[in-house]
């Protein structure tokens, strides 16, 4: 298997900007389900997004890919693919949703990415990864900006079901990337993409007359804030971040996403007006510092 550290400097310039694409659409998708999550309930919210995005990733499939080159899973594929869309796509995005009902952008994207964390233990454990010293030192000095974020929220306090919530929704993320990242090594990124988040979109299903009701009463500007989380977060983000776990290591692409929250912030503060702290700040700068360090070729 090929390493970051072993890739042609090209290839991890690629997955290195394809990570970074990734961050940021993950992050503005916080901003977004807060401000959609008023008027559009967590799960018919998912389903709005997994099925709209599930379209989008198949219309680019088919328009990119000849029938020749598609590879379908085999048996051995299906279970973690199920596993994947099932837990990340289909109950992270509910038990995200749900958890911004109760909690501010920029504290709930802080909780979820306990996530990498687990990444890093699963992937050293589960996939054989082991745990490189930058690695450990990168994801602990990431996760103590995550704990210095933590302590001071714009909105001073976290409710318990909006952090219960959470944590959830970072165990599915964690289980579901170590369940993805073997499936990159047999199939194209784009395909696992996909029937993961069609998966996930069939798993939201029973919201759907929810969804019906609550879309006839919603403002054109919430439609259009779901249909930019189903193509930019969704479709796009997670395409960019299968590109770059399959050119690198689940545990390092774990630890680079602890930058999600400090983007995150930054954007709640600017369009919503959840100001951070200075402490808010100063576990940013940590939470960089250790993506930055866990990123470093040896």
């Amino acid at each position: 298997m090929t390493t970051l550290t072993e890739a042609p400097p090209r290839a991890t310039r690629l997955a290195a900007g394809a990570a970074a694409v990734t961050v940021v659409l993950w992050a503005s998708s916080f901003v977004a389900i807060r401000h959609v999550g008023t008027e559009v309930s967590a799960g018919a919210l998912s389903l709005a997004r997994l099925g709209l995005g599930s379209i989008f990733l198949g219309a680019r499939l088919l328009k990119r890919s000849q029938p020749a080159v598609r590879r379908w899973p085999t048996q051995r594929d299906w279970l973690p693919l199920i596993a994947c869309g099932v837990l990340w796509f289909g109950v992270y995005n509910v038990a995200l949703n749900e958890a911004e009902r109760r909690l501010d952008a920029g504290t709930a994207a802080m909780l979820v990415h306990i996530a990498p964390l687990l990444i890093a233990v699963l992937a050293g454990v589960g996939l054989g990864e082991g745990f490189p010293r930058q690695l450990v030192i990168g994801g602990l000095v990431a996760f103590a900006g995550i704990v210095v974020i933590g302590t001071s929220t714009s909105s001073g306090r976290a409710e318990t079901w909006g952090v219960v919530l959470c944590v959830i929704a970072a165990i599915s993320y964690a289980v579901g990337v170590v369940t993805q990242k073997p499936l990159l090594s047999r199939l194209p990124a784009a395909e696992v993409t996909w029937l993961a988040c069609t998966i996930g979109a069939v798993v939201c299903l029973p919201f759907a007359p929810t969804l019906v009701d609550e879309v006839r009463s919603a403002d054109a500007s919430t439609i259009w804030w779901i249909v930019y989380l189903a193509a930019f977060p969704t479709a796009l983000g997670f395409t960019t971040w299968a590109f770059a776990l399959r050119r690198t290591s689940a545990g390092r692409m774990g630890v680079t996403v602890y930058a999600v929250p400090v983007v995150a912030i930054v954007l709640a503060w600017l369009l919503l007006g959840e100001a951070p702290t200075v402490l808010a700040l100063a576990g940013g700068a940590l939470c960089l510092a250790g993506v930055a360090i866990s990123r470093r070729t040896a």
